[in-house]
């Protein structure tokens, strides 16, 4: 849509204006003729056929059905004054109800004049009414008029008249005024190979559909059109960075890696570790900048496949840094580095916020010398001060956790970028990942270590709770620890403190002291002293830490066999199974138990049935993903890759993996989109990748 028709501002549409369109802007932010055409339906109301009054009786659907006006009148006083009316059809009679717009509505009602109403009928005090019905008169036979188009609308736009009717008016407006103007912008071939209806229709259609079937080819043209563009824009950016930006060459495995694999390996690489090896260390020796993402649930050996890779880095004359979002996770990832690393001759540092100016001096030489090979820290390691001799690879771990600004500024962190890893314990499900991240290769590590059993998930009401505390005993007389979490309520640390403080005290008053030990972990506690808390149980000289949920991530404890989730039902699946993988990572078996009140809501009982379902943390994504939808499952700071308008990632798997295969297969038949049936797609393409971040130099 490149006609500068398209470009023309609302206010200059019949039935706008000036008013109109600037409750408009303000509230929709729509501003021209294109964003109009791009406000879709969110429904559409069946006005295909017709029903009698008995038949809607018998209903508990809303029903189109012609009547005749018998009488109406205007009843009751100021405040509680509505308009009542009174109609029949030759199956019986109803009451039609107003309380508002009484003064517009009146004036069109006419005794012994038939009509059209559309609305649902329900029963009150013993008598059926339709309340607030669609109502138009009827001059000779009732017209079948279709799929009505129903669009969101608000209180301020309704005062302006632009309830969903009057958005009906003025997008009709709008496609008579741009008729035979919207082109056609995907190539023949492909409208052909994927049977898609021309575009103009589809925007007719979309908006008012003559039936089901027209709205359905609609929908589907304009939904793969939406993603296709979205593919070609993070598939040609991919083109573009490997042209681009050249990477550093590791030719070689190197003497690092080599020695780590033959005499401190920990355990045997699953077959999906050394697959994944493989594949970065193809990326990181073919001369482009890498960009992978790495997936694997919670305790799949995603820190050894990173390490593994770093060393490779280090192998061949460059160094490696490691960014965690928190500090507890760069202490973790610190501390498993430098414990597997025991005894070769590397230099592994630990930069945080709380890294005094002191000890922050001779890292910094360190970096600047080459004398620190690795480097793990949070966002310090962004600040301007930390200088590398040469940074060669960059693991970004729970990367979903940093702004897009932060993770940019590692690019400048070397004359050469350095080879991007980012790694995530959260699993994406497909649909997102093709859609977020299609400009990254990703790795998935599907396989557990050696010995690891899945962990047994169940859910137990309040009643069980002294089943609870008699299995928590059970446990800890083998020797086994405890984690019993409860949930940030409302975003409020004083709710959550008071909840985990109450929780705190009951679980001392059962488990007393000098027969257990109790350690208690907040987010309102000082780094030290939480740190000593958490040691003191990977210590084992705590048997049950009571937390938040800051051990989400971070604590790495074998001995630890059970996670109790209080008031399971408050939190998000991949929070539920991020705490869960916190267990399970000894040899022994491990349980989760997830305690919940008794009032649960529709989508709490399917969280909790997922989970006591399932281990598969890619299966609970995609159930996350059908609940939260994309933006909240991923957060706002990625929102700017999926500003659809039409396309449902949670719905439209099917669309998007065939508007993936048409974007493969047009660009590497052409790949700058050049040729002459390709050339309206790449002129739109290259105009919408202007408004666009630039994704790939930040994934």
């Amino acid at each position: 849509m490149r006609d500068p028709v398209f470009d023309t501002v609302i206010e200059y549409l019949k039935g706008v204006g000036p008013q109109r369109a600037d409750t408009i802007k303000k509230e929709l932010h729509l501003f021209t003729f294109r964003d109009l055409l791009r406000y879709f339906p969110f429904r559409y109301i069946d006005k295909t056929q017709f029903f009698s009054i008995a038949q809607a009786k018998q209903s508990d659907l809303s029903a189109q059905i012609v009547v005749k006006m018998l009488q109406f009148e205007e009843v009751g006083t100021k405040f509680k004054r509505r308009l009542v009316a009174k109609v029949e059809d030759s199956s019986g009679q109803l009451e039609l109800v107003w309380f508002k717009g009484i003064r517009w509505i009146k004036p069109k009602l006419q005794i012994g004049k038939s009509y059209t109403i559309y609305g649902k009928v329900t029963q009150y005090n013993g008598k059926f009414n339709m309340t607030h019905p669609d109502i138009a008169e009827i001059n000779g036979k009732p017209e079948t008029k279709g799929l009505q188009p129903v669009y969101h609308s608000s209180e301020k736009l309704n005062t302006k008249g632009l309830n969903s009717k009057g958005f009906e008016t003025v997008i009709a407006n709008c496609l008579n005024k741009v008729h035979g103007r919207i082109s056609e912008n995907i190539p023949e071939f492909i409208l052909n190979q994927y049977n898609l209806i021309n575009r103009e229709m589809a925007f007719r259609q979309v908006h008012f559909p003559d039936d089901e079937t027209s709205l359905a080819k609609a929908k589907f043209r304009l939904k793969f059109e939406e993603l296709l563009f979205v593919q070609l824009e993070l598939l040609m950016t991919k083109q573009l960075v490997q042209k681009k930006y050249k990477g550093q060459v590791f030719d070689q495995l190197g003497p690092y890696f080599n020695d780590f694999f033959e005499n401190y390996l920990p355990f045997e690489l699953t077959g999906a570790q050394k697959r994944v090896i493989k594949e970065i260390r193809r990326d990181m020796g073919n001369g482009a900048q890498m960009n992978r993402l790495l997936q694997g649930d919670v305790g799949s050996g995603k820190t050894l496949v990173a390490l593994m890779v770093m060393l490779i880095a280090i192998g061949n004359d460059c160094q490696a840094a490691l960014m965690a979002p928190t500090e507890i996770l760069a202490q973790q990832h610190y501390e498993t580095l430098t414990s597997m690393c025991k005894g070769m001759k590397l230099r592994i540092e630990l930069l945080t916020g709380s890294v005094k100016k002191s000890a922050r001096k001779p890292i910094h030489e360190g970096l600047e010398n080459g004398d620190i090979h690795i480097l793990i820290g949070t966002h310090a390691l962004l600040e301007d001060a930390v200088k590398f001799k040469n940074l060669g690879l960059v693991v970004i771990d729970e990367q979903h956790r940093f702004g897009v600004a932060q993770r940019a500024r590692l690019w400048h962190k070397n004359s050469i970028p350095p080879h991007i890893l980012v790694m995530t314990a959260t699993p994406i499900p497909r649909t997102l990942a093709m859609t977020l991240y299609g400009d990254l290769d990703v790795s998935i590590i599907d396989e557990l270590p050696p010995g690891r059993k899945p962990i047994k998930t169940v859910h137990y009401y309040e009643s069980a709770r002294l089943k609870l505390f008699g299995f928590i005993e059970e446990q800890i007389a083998e020797g086994r620890q405890v984690y019993i979490v409860y949930p940030l309520i409302d975003e409020s640390e004083k709710l959550d403190l008071k909840n985990l403080s109450e929780g705190f005290e009951s679980i001392e008053r059962r488990f007393p002291k000098p027969d257990y030990q109790v350690s208690v972990v907040h987010g309102k506690m000082k780094p030290e002293n939480k740190d000593y808390e958490m040691q003191l149980f990977a210590q084992g000289k705590t048997n049950i830490m009571v937390a938040t949920t800051v051990i989400e991530v971070g604590v790495n404890v074998p001995n630890a066999s059970v996670m109790v989730i209080e008031n399971a039902e408050r939190f998000g699946l991949s929070q539920l199974h991020q705490l869960r993988g916190r267990v399970g990572r000894g040899a022994k078996q491990s349980y989760c138990i997830l305690m919940s009140d008794y009032k649960l809501s529709k989508d709490g009982k399917v969280r909790l049935e997922t989970m006591v379902r399932t281990n598969d943390g890619f299966e609970i994504s995609e159930v996350d993903l059908k609940l939260r939808g994309p933006g909240n499952l991923m957060g706002t700071q990625q929102s700017g890759v999926l500003d659809l308008k039409i396309a449902d990632l949670a719905k439209d798997q099917a669309i998007l993996s065939a508007a993936r295969r048409a974007a493969i297969e047009l660009l590497e038949d052409d790949p700058s989109l050049k040729k002459i049936e390709n050339r309206e797609l790449g002129i739109q393409l290259m105009y919408q990748m202007k408004n666009r971040p630039n994704w790939s130099r930040i994934s």
